[in-house]
């Protein structure tokens, strides 16, 4: 394994090993597969300075519970994908900055300087190389304070499993028991016996590698001019929301909750913003955990990626017309689709993909749509992300890398744990500039337009 030094004072870099190599072979799971082989970080900022040595001890004791995040990703014979758990080690490295801990949060993001707090890995070579599936960088900041970032390969895992890593790790700093997660993917893969496989999927698609090389192409010629900002709604704007919501609702529906009345809302500024014409279709995708639909399937605290996605749509006139229980109607509806019949229709067709050696192929329609009429929304408000603590107290900013897929909307808690929010908005420059205006800022936060028209 080759491990460059990472930028800033002199620091120490270390592999860390768990429990030994066991020789197993874990078969990648087909959600396992829509992600890629890239890793996905994740940074913390703490105001008091972390003690690196303890910190390095408990993850290489928590690493002990995950045999995966030790081991390296091989291709399997059908094209499929496997953990060979060999203990081959994840990375552990220190470094000192110069620089005093930025005073980070809503009114000034991180985002232009998280490469600075990850430890580089090479995104292209990772199948069948010695590339470790997980890297942490601890920077301690010049007069006290530290940052902890972690990146971890979403092949390995989603961000529930991620966030679960990190619990039990910052369980097992504290001397807390913890038991080992249950990652064996043949409890989701088996959804798809005895289920014919269709030949489309309302939520995926299945392009050609021109096609393939052509979105990728546009997503990273218009990263440049994607721009990411973050906008706080308070616990009492959230509430308000939800009153709006549940206000127009028919009586034999379910109570709306929070999550649906400020997701609903967000697509209506949004599909506003954009000024499509009034008839034509607006889409919201909607990223779901498959956990709670699956909980009589998959065992307690299934590590591993267990997420598929659903879509709202409404015209735009409606969209910007018609009250928010409207919207929110529309919302429940994507999301009650999610049954568990569904998901091993979805779970057919993607087995029929890697069957044929067509997974590196398949592309969610909403991703595909990012460029046109689909607003993506991954609401992970009730993920306890300012709970990871390592004897320095909790950490008052958390921060992820900008999405370069335009009119993506991430929904995450605020470091008060309360009915706050804070909602990260990629979208093009342009619209970030009419976002931070007066006017729009008015359209996301005033309460009289949340009911009505947009």
């Amino acid at each position: 394994m080759k491990i460059g030094r990472p930028p800033g004072h002199p620091g120490r870099t270390a592999v860390l090993r768990g429990g030994g190599p066991s020789g197993e072979r874990v078969r990648l799971g087909l959600h396992d597969l829509m992600n890629g082989t890239f890793a996905t970080p994740r940074i913390f900022f703490y105001r008091r300075t972390l003690d690196a040595d303890a910190v390095e001890d408990s993850l290489r004791r928590a690493l002990a519970h995950y045999p995966l995040l030790t081991g390296r990703l091989v291709r399997d014979p059908d094209g499929g994908l496997s953990v060979a758990c060999d203990d081959a080690g994840a990375v552990f490295a220190v470094a000192h900055s110069d620089r005093a801990m930025p005073d980070y949060g809503p009114d000034r993001p991180a985002h232009q300087d998280l490469r600075r707090y990850i430890h580089p890995v090479n995104a292209f070579r990772v199948v069948g190389h010695d590339t470790p599936l997980l890297s942490v960088k601890v920077t301690h900041m010049r007069g006290g304070g530290s940052v902890l970032g972690v990146s971890i390969n979403h092949a390995v895992v989603d961000g529930g499993g991620y966030l679960g890593f990190l619990l039990h790790w910052s369980r097992t700093h504290a001397g807390r028991e913890s038991r080992p997660a249950p990652y064996d993917r043949t409890p989701l893969d088996r959804l798809a016996a005895d289920v014919p496989a269709a030949p489309d999927d309302p939520q995926y698609e299945v392009i050609t590698g021109r096609r393939r090389f052509g979105f990728i192409w546009k997503v990273n010629a218009r990263a440049r001019t994607m721009r990411t900002i973050t906008v706080r709604f308070s616990a009492d704007e959230v509430l308000d929301l939800r009153v709006a919501a549940r206000a127009g609702q028919d009586a034999d529906r379910p109570p709306a909750s929070s999550g649906d009345a400020l997701g609903a809302h967000l697509w209506r500024v949004l599909g506003a913003l954009r000024g499509r014409d009034p008839a034509a279709q607006e889409r919201l995708g909607i990223v779901v955990g498959l956990r709670a639909a699956l909980k009589d399937r998959l065992p307690d605290g299934y590590w591993g990626n267990a997420v598929s996605n659903t879509t709202a749509a409404l015209p735009a006139r409606e969209l910007r017309e018609e009250p928010l229980a409207h919207t929110v109607a529309a919302v429940r509806a994507a999301l009650d689709r999610v049954t568990l019949d569904r998901i091993r229709q979805e779970a057919a067709f993607l087995e029929a993909q890697r069957a044929a050696g067509r997974s590196g192929r398949v592309f969610s329609r909403m991703s595909l749509d990012a460029f046109e009429g689909t607003v993506a929304l991954n609401n992970v408000s009730r993920l306890p992300v300012y709970a990871v603590e390592f004897g320095a107290g909790r950490p008052f900013w958390f921060a992820f890398p900008a999405s370069p897929i335009p009119w993506t909307v991430l929904i995450t808690p605020t470091p008060d744990d309360d009915h706050s929010r804070d909602v990260h908005l990629s979208v093009p420059r342009d619209a970030a500039d009419a976002l931070r205006g007066p006017e729009w800022t008015r359209r996301l936060h005033d309460p009289g337009r949340r009911a009505g028209r947009l």
